[in-house]
């Protein structure tokens, strides 16, 4: 598949959907626009970035078209009004855009060397990030967002899958309501675990939708953290960081790891 046999499988898809919509295909930056037709608000997909995670599954095809009709069904003028207790904090990587398209800043805070936090207003099936006009909008400051948004993680959920490899213990958080990488911001819950691990506990957030905590407990571990973290990377749809973290004296610090070419997981579910 090449990036104009991935756009009109997306455009394809998004047909499906019923949404009314306008789309605009740049081939010299490979770059779909999707919009919508009443208020000319929509979204840019970086089809290039994309191409290799399409082509290993198709699936991403489905989440692009969830993702721009969600946006776009967020995008109406006549918004519903909104709940302001559903706010939650989201991790991204240092590189993401600090401000929307016209020049509006999100709310932002400082996390890692690697990361950054971000503000959004959950709409159930999505959310938006939360700018300076959102804030206006929903009559709050700064750090009324902060307490609501901390407040509210701590109350989501964490189930964690384990496996052992050559007796390292890895557990996956991965509940896909957009806040998995979110929950390495509960310092109660990081606490917790790092009480209870033999090893070193090491950290990996490489996109969105998992959270991978390990109890590192021989070198093996760290080859295959380093392993996974750069497979999950490549494939999520909004990847944060490759690195891992080390977490002890309740501080995350990014910790680079050169992965052997042995590949120990390769039999494991993503």
């Amino acid at each position: 598949m090449n990036v104009t046999e991935l756009k009109d499988k997306v455009l394809k898809k998004l047909d499906d959907t019923e949404l009314e919509y306008d789309s605009r295909f740049n081939r010299k930056e490979e770059r779909l626009r999707v919009e919508r037709k009443d208020n000319f608000k929509g979204v840019d997909i970086e089809l290039n970035k994309l191409l290799q995670k399409a082509n290993k599954s198709e699936e991403i095809i489905d989440e692009i078209v969830y993702y721009v009709k969600e946006t776009l069904l967020r995008m109406a003028d006549d918004k519903e009004e909104v709940n302001v207790d559903k706010i939650y904090p989201v991790v991204r990587s240092t590189s993401f855009p600090k401000e929307t398209k016209e020049g509006t800043k999100f709310l932002v805070d400082e996390h890692t060397a690697e990361t950054v936090i971000f503000y959004a207003l959950d709409h159930g099936r999505s959310y938006e990030l939360i700018d300076e006009e959102l804030l206006e909008k929903l009559n709050l400051t700064k750090e009324e967002v902060k307490e609501k948004a901390y407040n509210n993680l701590s109350e989501l959920s964490i189930k964690t899958k384990k496996e052992t490899v050559q007796e390292n213990d890895f557990y996956f958080i991965s509940h896909k309501d957009g806040y998995d990488a979110s929950r390495i911001l509960n310092e109660d819950f990081l606490n917790e675990f790092h009480s209870q691990v033999d090893g070193e506990m090491m950290i990996g957030l490489p996109h969105q939708d998992v959270l991978i905590i390990v109890d590192v407990k021989n070198e093996v571990g760290y080859d295959i953290m380093a392993q996974m973290m750069m497979q999950y990377f490549a494939e999520g749809l909004t990847p944060i960081t490759s690195l891992s973290f080390s977490y002890r004296d309740k501080k995350l610090e990014p910790v680079f790891i050169l992965g052997k070419t042995k590949n120990y997981n390769k039999d494991k579910n993503k």
